[in-house]
């Protein structure tokens, strides 16, 4: 009788180890991932992971290459950036490849109980993502506005160019928020989000030198003189000093 319990505990003990050990699935065998990779590999990552299970993140030999390919801004460059392909088919894909980020900017953002980031380098290699992404699906949209346009100098033309591209910038203005939860992150994780804001931030105002940054330019002095991170602060007075360069005229 004493063996057939033991059997018993043992075949229990099996069953409870398979059913709480999730076979997740990811397309790593794919060069790149299309919007719909991302929607399967967002769907896994926010609804099949146990509460208690550690997502994939870059210092897990085991599973970083998940994160590695998921934050791969090569997978919209290699169809965004091709002039070979149409521009009404580059935009609807960088649309899915926006509405893909979207849902997949909550994935690491969880906090412990100190109200620390549980995955900061993760999370923010998916805003960086993101931001990348934008000034490749605003600039898609504006062109495409041009080149179905009777005249593409007319004024509506112009307006609806340039309100795009301040949508653009106040969607970078979400980035900057963050300074607000610079205790969150780890001094590593401080160090990436100002290398953010040198990257973005420069690349945004390159390729709209003319745009309206004043919003931009006051955001970041307010952040600066809250940030306690050198990195950070650093950082920040470089966008300003770019911005005042720039001259921030509006449109």
């Amino acid at each position: 009788m004493i063996r057939v319990n033991h059997f018993l505990f043992i075949v229990s003990c099996l069953i409870l180890t398979s059913c709480n050990s999730k076979n997740h699935q990811f397309p790593l065998d794919k060069r790149y991932w299309d919007p719909n990779d991302y929607d399967k590999v967002g769907l896994e990552l926010r609804f099949n992971y146990e509460s208690d299970e550690k997502l994939p993140t870059f210092d897990n030999p085991k599973n970083k290459l998940i994160v590695e390919k998921l934050t791969d801004e090569q997978n919209f460059k290699i169809v965004l950036e091709d002039d070979e392909l149409g521009l009404k088919h580059r935009n609807e894909v960088a649309e899915k490849f926006f509405a893909e980020w979207k849902d997949m900017s909550g994935i690491y953002t969880a906090t412990d109980r100190q109200d620390k980031y549980l995955y900061d380098i993760e999370m923010l290699a998916v805003w960086h993502f993101g931001l990348g992404l934008q000034l490749r699906y605003f600039k898609l949209g504006n062109d495409l506005i041009k080149e179905s346009a009777d005249d593409p100098d007319a004024q509506q033309v112009k307006s609806s160019i340039n309100s795009n591209v301040n949508i653009l910038i106040n969607n970078y203005l979400f980035y900057l928020d963050e300074v607000n939860n610079e205790n969150a992150f780890t001094e590593a994780g401080k160090v990436k989000f100002a290398g953010g804001i040198d990257k973005y931030f420069s690349e945004l105002i390159k390729l709209y030198p003319s745009a309206n940054y004043s919003g931009m330019k006051t955001k970041a002095e307010l952040m600066l003189k809250k940030s306690e991170s050198e990195s950070i602060k650093t950082s920040l007075e470089k966008l300003i000093a770019l911005i005042t360069v720039a001259g921030s005229p509006n449109l």
